[in-house]
């Protein structure tokens, strides 16, 4: 269990390192920490309890609030119907 909650808390550390740096730099770093906070929830929720791992995607989702609306509003966008032209 204490291996889990260090690496939660490095992960904190890295995720505010990666703030401070220009934006070019972390829209790389950015995607590699939003992919491992998967696997850390994951690994959060079976080594504590489900309370500790929903914290957890509180956090990860109040970080990255901005880059998961982007990411929903194009995923809409592509999959909406094509209005111009197709049939009613």
């Amino acid at each position: 269990m204490i291996w889990s909650m260090a690496f939660a808390c490095l992960w904190v550390v890295a995720a505010t390192v990666v703030a401070f740096l220009p934006l070019r730099y972390q829209m790389p770093l950015g995607f590699i920490l939003l992919a491992s906070a998967l696997a850390l929830v994951a690994w959060l929720a079976v080594e504590t309890n489900p309370w500790v791992a929903l914290a957890a995607i509180a956090a990860v989702v109040s970080m990255f609030r901005k880059p998961l609306l982007y990411g929903i509003k194009k995923a809409k966008e592509k999959s909406a119907p094509d209005r111009e032209g197709g049939q009613p």
